[in-house]
């Protein structure tokens, strides 16, 4: 059975993982980032390589697939801009391969984890799917008619920088106001409890700093009842099924699932946000897109990732 090398470079760490055809995590390594100096990024990524390589033994690795967060140049391998590391026009392929004798292949890192979850997660036995991932911010990645969309720069599938909210929303970092990543990411929810603070001025949650306060212990405080915690939570959700809304609407998909930190609320999640979402479907049949919990978790990256390797390219199928 053949393997690849599926590397998740993502702002806090990477992993470097050995995954086989049929989606199977053999091993795996990680290293934290501190810094996001290109040259450190690189060592810390090549290590992690090098033993993933040492796992699997290199002569029988097909190749290497990194998702990285940002805008890509598919065919050199040059990320264009990455706002999570501050580069713009890093050669990250092209130095990779000064030091490993593998094909390398690099991609978003949303990308990366939609073809993860459509190959051998929730999306499997689909042709129109959609994942969004709900952390600090919205990636996601659109699969039309069993191929994923990379547009006319591999741009397709911000999903999180359409704008919801655009006269009286929160910041995004992109710079736009009410990006539907700022108002229904983890970082959302936050920005949703301090919005709502001066009416719960008894609230536990304001014992905490903006930086200290988490998604999910504002998530663990709405389902103990909490009633400020509640408050940010129905808004944060009628921003989510906003979102949602939208993407059936542009999309019209077989299933969108919910990735990232923020899905790990499961059901508490998805009870919260269906029944609007059915409401704000109107001309789309109601219900034709199933809305679910995506299965991989955080392994949708380096599966995707290693799966844009076995494939050649991130587009392929």
């Amino acid at each position: 059975m053949r393997t690849a090398i599926g590397v998740d470079l993502g702002g806090s760490h990477v992993t470097a993982s050995v995954v086989s055809e049929d989606g199977k995590i053999l091993s795996s390594h990680e290293h934290d980032l501190e810094d996001h100096a290109v040259d450190v990024v690189l060592q810390a990524t090549g290590d992690m390589i090098d033993a993933a390589l040492h796992d699997a033994h290199a002569d029988g690795v097909t190749g290497i697939g990194i998702g990285s967060p940002g805008n890509i140049d598919l065919r050199s391998g040059t990320i264009l801009y990455s706002p999570n590391f501050q580069w713009e026009n890093v050669p990250l392929a092209g130095r990779l391969r000064e030091r490993f004798k593998q094909p390398i292949f690099i991609g978003n890192d949303a990308r990366c984890a939609t073809l993860g979850e459509f190959t051998y997660g929730t999306g499997r036995g689909t042709s129109n799917f959609v994942l969004l991932t709900l952390g600090t911010g919205i990636g996601g990645g659109i699969v039309a008619d069993g191929t994923l969309m990379l547009g006319n720069s591999a741009g397709a599938g911000e999903i999180g920088h359409h704008q919801i909210r655009a006269s009286a929303g929160f910041v995004c970092n992109c710079g736009k106001i009410g990006c539907f990543e700022a108002q229904a990411s983890g970082t959302g929810l936050i920005r949703h409890a301090f919005a709502v603070r001066d009416s719960f001025p008894r609230s536990t949650l304001l014992d905490r700093k903006p930086e200290k306060l988490s998604s999910k212990a504002i998530r663990k405080a709405a389902e103990a009842g909490d009633r400020h915690a509640l408050a940010a939570w129905q808004n944060f959700a009628e921003d989510l099924a906003i979102g949602v809304a939208n993407v059936i609407a542009f999309v019209n998909p077989q299933v969108i699932a919910l990735g990232g930190g923020v899905s790990s609320a499961g059901d508490f999640m998805l009870d919260a946000i269906r029944s609007r979402v059915d409401q704000l479907t109107t001309m789309v049949p109601k219900r034709a897109t199933r809305v679910v919990v995506a299965q991989l978790g955080n392994d949708a990256g380096p599966i995707g990732a290693a799966t844009m390797a076995l494939r050649g390219g991130l587009g392929s199928r």
